[in-house]
């Protein structure tokens, strides 16, 4: 078939980068970066890179609907019409019994905003509850709440041109090397261009971002509102207030002047645990920058107190005037693709579409008005966000939950109760692209969606732009796009709850669907009056506000210094500085924090199926400074219970200085596909924000303890289908002390696991899920007295895979031998104790190009520069993802020498 070429946007980070999708009109065959698309100019990170890959197979997809056909029983494919009648039926028949309030519904920032429209209209239109909410109150909600509160509309002033522009750039609980690298590598143009400006980073760890700053305040977790107000106290003593701008455009400063007097410099220093003169550093700098721009994501929103954090980030911007001009503001690096559509939509449990509120009668009655229903359906009370939404199904009070395209039993707080809610609920209904998911496992109802590449509509990235999504490839299987879904559920609910009255869901199309969301905004602060889809497809992405009549969208907002306030004036505020919702203390000595790797991507649905982007990082580990280490007596490697005051779960020590003492650090992805427990959140905090209801998901306080699991097993299986794999090795990883799958080299699946004793059962359970069965192409060795069992497999002259029980010894060796996929030399015997120790871990630092760290070391030992080892190994010349640690292991080496 004829190479066909789709202009369309990646589904992973809020950057919102273009891509161009090569297909062959039945499967995605290549992706690359859209060089006309304003966000990345052409540029893609590793993940967007390898989108055609993750996109290829259909293995562990949804492909058809399922049901259960009694509660007890496993799912069953059933018929569309079955499974859709049965969601209505069981949604109408608790809404009659119990209320409108008694379902509910979590939504996604990966979803389209048009499907996220459809899903709003049908909870707050057809249902009558504001019972919607979404996994962005995970990540941006506080970040909305503080704009909110501060300029009186939700939506950063910023744009991606400020990166650029800015003469001092603060970073504040944001690794954007990792997070955001297609914008990192801007900052990294940029700095290049002009060296005299500042990066000031504000992070607990020493991460990659953090090693290329001009200053690193590696402050003690939680205590960024301390920090700010201290060096808004050195701002205010040294005259750096920009005091016409304060009097002409804000309110509220001479309160915020009283309280941040208690905190001189030197007390917030003490209590950031950081030096007093690298705070007024931090503050002089911003100050008197010619432009001042601060970046920041999780490591402010994550927290208990995380809208006081930014309010006193955003109070430096106004104190100083740093603000609707060239390079200055705060600017929220979103985390989702879309977590900026839903809320434009009104698609979480405290708002209503376009930033209209749920508690203003007038803002009801207009979209009542719209929507052509009651204004009295229209609930006036808030509905549950996400970690209250999961309590109240715990507890009874909502008996039915529709999740889409989100899996909260790996991604929120507190897993054990997430668990139980979802055990006890009467329906789960879980609408995915993926069949085998933490969450899909408890659902009753399972609605099979089409994924990227294979459905229509927009998106809105971190900077306001809305960009067109479009379908290269049809979804395969019988998978539906989510649209198409909703309005199927929706109509059939109608009736049943309505009879005789008009569909609100007379159209699904994406692009009717986006003129009735327009058509809501006008007048409002993100007008988008003025942009269809056929403005999307002549001109490109466009920024909101575009009202009718703009030629293009507004770059930056409040540039008049008029803001959204009913005077407009923003609005200073004076929030006191509290600790961490859970301190440490001499039971739970350490503080556990959250974060996200390089090359994957939330709960590796998608990321998780390619062994290059396990390349970088192949296993789960728990970092600890060496010191701590030594004094518990621990070694890397090392199996710790990890525990909290609500769970515990079972990593790898990892020995790292990136952590400071005291703290411990664990990735966010890895999960119960992954694992035999569901990730870090099985021990994190859900103590929420109680102005933006976001949980504090950075850090809690835990305990460690070293196991002593004698029994270990390591299995490794060439060219493996991990998705296939991962729903019959499930039960199997859960029966264990420990438990791992990852992949390595070109597709091998590798399981490591531990245990206290023998599983004699489990172990053949694994053999025969394995396909290890005895025969000619595989060999065992046995000794049941010592309960070792080995066997490998071969295909011709080359290994195919092996299983080491009871006795790992050689295991990574032969590993080694299975990844380079050579054929085997020497009698077949050797296998069960291969010849040589295997190498000292050699990760690969370029996963673009494969390069390894020693081959990265010993060039820089010979002396190569970075422009060096980018033309003679490759790396760091494709997506430039590895430039921050090629630079940092450079930066090591100058210090050495």
């Amino acid at each position: 078939m004829a190479n066909i070429e789709t202009r369309s946007t990646c589904c992973y980070c809020g950057v919102g980068c273009g891509v161009l999708i090569e297909s062959d009109g039945a499967r995605i065959t290549g992706v690359r970066g859209d060089p006309e698309h304003p966000a990345n100019f052409g540029r893609l990170c590793g993940k967007g890179l390898s989108l055609a890959a993750s996109a290829a197979s259909d293995s562990g997809r949804a492909l058809y609907p399922e049901m259960r056909l009694t509660r007890e029983a496993a799912r069953a494919r059933v018929a569309w019409d079955d499974a859709l009648d049965s969601v209505a039926d069981g949604f109408a028949r608790i809404i009659r019994r119990h209320g409108p309030d008694a379902v509910a519904f979590y939504v996604s920032g990966q979803l389209l905003t048009e499907d996220y429209y459809l899903f709003n209209k049908l909870a707050k239109g057809v249902v009558g509850t504001n019972n919607i909410d979404t996994n962005s109150r995970l990540c941006m909600s506080s970040a909305v709440t503080a704009y909110k509160q501060a300029f009186g509309a939700d939506g950063p002033p910023t744009c991606y041109d400020d990166l650029e522009a800015a003469h001092c750039l603060l970073f504040a609980g944001s690794n954007m090397a990792y997070a955001h690298p297609v914008l990192f590598r801007r900052l990294e143009a940029a700095r290049d261009a002009r060296p005299d400006c500042r990066w000031i980073v504000i992070d607990p760890r020493c991460t990659d971002t953090a090693a290329m700053a001009d200053l690193h305040l590696q402050i003690q977790p939680g205590t960024d509102v301390a920090l700010f107000h201290g060096m808004l106290h050195h701002l205010i003593w040294e005259g750096l207030v920009n005091a016409d701008y304060v009097a002409a455009h804000t309110e509220g400063f001479a309160e915020l002047k009283r309280l941040v007097r208690d905190y001189p410099p030197k007390m917030a220093a003490e209590i950031c645990g950081i030096r007093e003169s690298d705070l007024v550093t931090a503050a002089e700098w911003f100050g008197r920058s010619p432009a001042s721009l601060s970046l920041y994501s999780m490591g402010l929103n994550q927290s208990s107190h995380g809208t006081d954090k930014n309010l006193a980030l955003i109070n430096l911007h106004l104190a100083t005037g740093q603000l609707g001009r060239p390079g200055a503001g705060p600017f929220s690096l979103t985390g989702q693709p879309n977590a900026m559509g839903g809320r434009e939509v009104g698609g979480m449990a405290t708002m209503l579409a376009a930033h209209r509120d749920i508690g203003n009668a007038e803002h009801r009655l207009d979209v009542a008005r719209h929507w052509g229903v009651p204004v009295s359906r229209l609930s006036d009370q808030a509905g549950l966000p996400a970690v209250a939404m999961f309590e109240a199904l715990r507890q009874g009070r909502v008996k039915a939950i529709w999740i889409a395209c989100s899996n909260p039993a790996h991604s929120l707080p507190n897993l054990p109760l997430v668990r139980e809610a979802l055990a006890c609920a009467e329906l789960v209904v879980v609408q995915d692209a993926f069949a085998h998911t933490d969450t899909t496992a408890f659902a009753d109802i399972l609605l099979p969606a089409a994924g990227w590449g294979e459905k229509e509509g927009t998106v809105t990235n971190s900077e306001r732009r809305i960009s067109r999504v479009r379908a290269a490839v049809p979804p395969p299987g019988e998978a539906r796009r989510d649209g198409w879904i909703v309005g199927e559920v929706a109509r059939r609910l109608e009736t049943l709850l309505y009879p005789g009255a008009a569909s609100l869901f007379s159209h699904t199309d994406p692009d009717r669907v986006f003129d009735e969301h327009r058509a809501l905004t006008v007048g409002r602060d993100l007008d988008i009056g003025g942009l269809d889809y056929a403005l999307l497809d002549r001109t490109g992405p466009q920024q909101w506000p575009l009202p009718v009549g703009a030629a293009t969208g507004l770059a930056r907002r409040y540039t008049d210094g008029r803001f959204a306030t009913a005077n407009g004036r923003a609005r200073f505020h004076a929030p006191s500085y509290l600790p961490p919702a859970e301190n440490v203390s001499a039971h739970y000595p350490f503080r556990l924090l959250t974060g996200r790797l390089r090359d994957q991507w939330h709960g590796m649905s998608r990321t998780g199926r390619l062994p290059q982007l396990f390349a970088h990082s192949p296993e789960p580990a728990l970092q600890m400074h060496p010191e701590d280490a030594e004094r518990r007596g621990l070694a890397a490697g090392d199996l710790l219970r990890v525990s909290s005051k609500r769970g515990q779960l079972v990593l790898p020590l990892a020995l790292s200085d990136e952590v400071m003492r005291g703290t411990l650090f664990a990735a966010m992805h890895w999960n119960g596909q992954f694992l035999n427990s569901g990730g870090v959140n099985e021990a994190s905090q859900p103590a929420v924000d109680g102005q933006s209801f976001q949980p504090e998901l950075k850090h809690a306080a835990v305990k460690v303890a070293k196991l002593d699991l004698p029994w270990r097993v390591t299995a490794a299986l060439c060219d493996g289908d991990l998705p296939a794999l991962q729903a019959r090795l499930a039960p199997l990883l859960a029966a264990c002390d420990y438990a791992a799958l990852g992949l390595a080299g070109q597709d091998v699946v590798v399981l490591r696991a531990a245990h206290t004793q023998a599983l004699g059962d489990w172990l053949l359970r694994l053999l025969a899920t394995l396909a290890f069965e005895t025969g000619p192409a595989v060999l065992e060795y046995r000794d049941d007295r010592r309960g070792m069992l080995k066997r490998v497999r071969w295909q011709g002259d080359r290994l195919a895979g092996f299983v080491f029980a009871g006795d790992v010894a050689g295991a990574d060796r032969l590993l080694e031998c299975l990844v380079a996929g050579a054929p085997w030399q020497g009698s077949r015997l050797a296998a069960f104790a291969p010849a040589g120790a295997a190498a000292p871990r050699d990760r690969v630092v370029c996963q673009c190009k494969e390069v390894r760290e020693s081959a990265i070391r010993q060039r820089l030992a010979d002396g190569d520069s970075i422009e060096q080892l980018k033309s003679g190994l490759g790396c760091g010349s494709v997506c430039g993802s590895c430039l921050p640690e090629l630079k940092r292991l450079a930066a090591a080496q100058a210090a050495l020498a």
